[in-house]
Parts: structure tokens; sequence; C-alpha cells
């Protein structure tokens, strides 16, 4: 492993050098053999190396947690996955009462709930801060029909954190930290800051005109846990990643769920992003013949990436702490994939289409924190997405520099990639009405709604 894994070392200080991310920690389970190193520095305003102990913010991989917390609550009798969401919580509204009637744990762990996903905002430290947070959940406007449609959708997850802790009895994060992290030897594994601030931990930073600036504030609300409140190690992480490509038993041997379960969490439900296919809170896509299960994170100032090849004893985990980190972190998977496995993630080859055949693409697409505007220049389309702010709280401003125009195009019917930093290589689909309308630009994970 030593070998190759000097030579992904080498490809990350570079792209940490050209993308200006001040610290990384990049973790390999193959085989049964771990390695985990850093680079760079946690904070560039209180530099101190990175290590392979250096605590990250996980965000959205956290849903995972929350999907294996599920399935645990599940095998127990404790939880239905198709019974109405109502049956734990009496009380649930929502803007569309035929979707708060039916809604299921299904339909949150698989983002298909069909409301406004990105709702952020802070409600203190309390034990009722996430109760707060599924009450507000009555306000999002519903989107698409219930269960029809894939798209990512934070809400859905913070209210599935609510079911968990009223049929667990306990806190989100107690339920977390008895069920999942205890088991599993997680031992460096948080959600306060008063529990983190005594370890050494990356800052998120936004890059700025090439240049990498604190972003603020540091941690994430508490009422956020549910859709990305762990804060870890990739040592951490890559146990946790062990556990979902075994048997469903924990490193003492007892165990925690079926391997019936386990499947189930990686078994395609619906169609996601390219071709990415939605399971139980993972992801899953076929990289050749390979099934990958992964999860990103992102939260201010931090990305990260976990990727899981049960099948072939793989797994990695890819930390940042920078903005453009979800380039690095693309890169990094990308390589490490073909050369740990001789496999990577679908490439997608543009095609060459008259403007004619371009026109019909091109609107302004909206969603609750962001536009995006399709336009024709010189016959190539051009993406610029101009972010709105809402990001940790309502009132939040846009961020300091919005992203540049870049060139899509599109690879197969209706579907988009785009060609340019710092979009590069992200898909996209475009949804169409019964009629045969676009009625939607999904990108990012999120449906946009094409202006009318």
């Amino acid at each position: 492993m030593s070998d190759i894994a000097d030579q992904l070392g080498e490809q990350v200080v570079e792209a940490m050098e050209r993308l200006h991310v001040p610290g990384v920690v990049v973790g390999i389970l193959h085989n049964g053999q771990e390695h985990v190193v850093g680079f760079g520095v946690t904070n560039v305003e209180h530099p101190l190396p990175v290590t392979p102990d250096t605590l990250f913010q996980i965000g959205s991989i956290t849903k995972t947690f929350v999907g294996t917390l599920a399935m645990r609550l599940v095998e127990m009798g404790r939880l239905d996955l198709d019974a109405p969401i109502r049956v734990y919580l009496p009380d649930l509204r929502l803007s569309d009462e035929s979707a708060a009637a039916r809604v299921t744990m299904r339909h949150l762990l698989t983002h298909t709930g069909g409301w406004v996903g990105d709702y952020f905002n802070d409600f203190g430290y309390g034990d009722d801060a996430l109760a707060k947070m599924a009450a507000k959940v009555a306000d999002l406007p519903q989107l698409t029909p219930l269960g029809e449609i894939w798209s990512y959708n934070n809400a859905g997850f913070l209210l599935a954190g609510r079911v968990i802790e009223v049929v667990a009895g306990k806190s989100f994060e107690a339920a977390v930290k008895e069920l999942v992290f205890d088991p599993l030897g997680l031992t460096m594994s948080f959600f306060f800051p008063n529990d983190v601030i005594t370890h050494r931990f990356a800052v998120g930073h936004d890059v700025v005109n090439d240049k990498p600036q604190i972003a603020r504030p540091w941690a994430v609300p508490r009422c956020a846990a549910p859709a990305g409140g762990i804060v870890c190690p990739a040592k951490d992480l890559l146990r946790y990643a062990r556990f979902h490509m075994g048997d469903g038993t924990a490193p003492d041997g007892a165990r925690l769920l079926t391997p019936e379960s386990l499947a189930l969490m990686q078994t395609p439900m619906f169609s996601a992003t390219g071709l990415r296919m939605m399971g139980l809170s993972w992801f899953v896509t076929m990289a050749g013949d390979i099934k990958l299960i992964d999860h990103g994170g992102g939260t201010n100032g931090q990305v990260t990436d976990c990727t899981v090849a049960p099948s072939e004893g793989y797994a990695h985990a890819i930390f940042s702490n920078a903005n453009r980190g979800r380039e690095l972190c693309y890169e990094v998977s990308q390589w490490a994939l073909k050369h740990y496995l001789g496999t990577a993630f679908p490439e997608a080859t543009p095609l060459d289409l008259s403007v004619e055949q371009l026109t019909p693409y091109v609107g302004r697409y909206e969603a609750a924190m962001e536009i995006c505007d399709l336009s024709l220049k010189d016959g190539e389309l051009i993406l610029q997405v101009t972010e709105k702010g809402g990001f940790p709280t309502p009132d939040s401003p846009p961020p300091p520099e919005q992203p540049p125009p870049v060139q899509v195009a599109l690879y197969a019917e209706d579907r988009l990639i785009a060609l340019d930093p710092p979009f590069k290589d992200a898909r996209g689909e475009f949804l169409r009405t019964a009629d045969g309308q676009i009625a939607w630009l999904r990108l990012g994970g999120r449906v946009h709604a094409r202006e009318k």
C-alpha cells in the first residue's frame, strides 16, 4: 500500500496548493490494512499541523448514521419504516395535509418527502432544539408529490431525528452514542462543541480571491445534528465504514444489525443524481462491476467524502477544511478508486449539439438557497449559480464570493454535466411534466423550479 499511498499524498498536496485548501486528512482502508495521513494546518489564523487524529465536521455523512440508528430501532421492534410518521409524532403538520398523513420514515431516509429540503436555523442548545426545528417543517412548501421525485432533503432528516428521539425516549445525540458510537468503538466522535474543544480540530475556510479565510460560525446548530452534526477523526469514520462492509456485527462480535438490514441500506430505491441511486441514507453507484456506497458532507467551510466498496474490503475517508474542498474530495476520490480498485465513478462525455437543440434548456431555475441561470454563449451552454444565503440560519447572507459562470454540456438526453471549476463534473437532470415540458433542473441534488 505504501507506494500507492505516497503517490496519493502527492495528489493531495498538489490539489491543496491549487485549490488553496489549508488542511486535509485522507484515510484508506483496503484488505484489512489502514493508512491515515494528515496534511497542512487546522486553521490559518491559529495554525496547528493536521494529524491523523484531527477532528473534522463530517456534515451530511451523519445522515448514514441516522439510517443505521433507524435500522437498529427497526430490528428492536420499536420503529416501522413504512408506518405513517404520525404514529410517532401525532401532532405532525406539513404544508400539504395529504403528505403529512402519509409520510413515512422510508420517505425521510430516501429524500422523497417532496417539500423544500434546505431550511436551517438555530434554536439553541437545549434538549428541545430538535423538537422546535421539527415544528418548523410545517412551514416548508410542498414542491413535488410525496414519494415521487428524489430531491435532497435536509429537513426530512431533521424530522427523522425527531422521530428517533421520541422512539428512543432520549435526545438524538444520546441515542446515536448509545446505539451506534459506543457499540462500534467510535470513542472520538462527538456532536457538541464542548466535547470537541479539548482536542485538535479543524476550522472551516472560505476561499476568497484565492486566499482561505475563516468561515464563521464554526459550530453546527444543535437542531441540525441529524442532518450533519457529527465531528470525528478519519479513523473513526473508517471504523464505521468497516461495519458497513461487514455482516452487521460490532468489533467485539455483538450483533448490531442483520445482514439483511445492511443490504437494505445499500439497495437502490430511487434515481438520484447522474448515475447514482438512493438507498436507505447511502448513495449507491455501480463503478463497472463494483458497487460503491458513498456520502459526502459540507458544513461551513468543511467538505468531506466517505466511499465504501463492501465487496472489495475498501473504504476511504477524505476530510478538507475549505469550501473548495469539494473539488479536492472528488479528484482524490477518483484517483484513489482508480489506483486501489482499478475503477472510478463513471465518466460522462459531452454531446456535440446545435444551438437549436440547446435552446429549450435556456432559462432560470430557482431553489430555496440558489438560482441557476442557463444561457447560450457562442453556441455553448453557460451556467451561472447565484447563492442566496440561508445557512446556517435563515437570515445568513450569501457567501462573500459568488461562483463564476461555468460551461456546461449535455451528455445524454436531459442530462447535464459541468465542465469548469468549481462545479467541474457536477451532474444534473432536467425533469419534465407529463406533457413533455421542462419543469425542474435537479442540480446539486436539489430540484430547481423553472421560471414560467
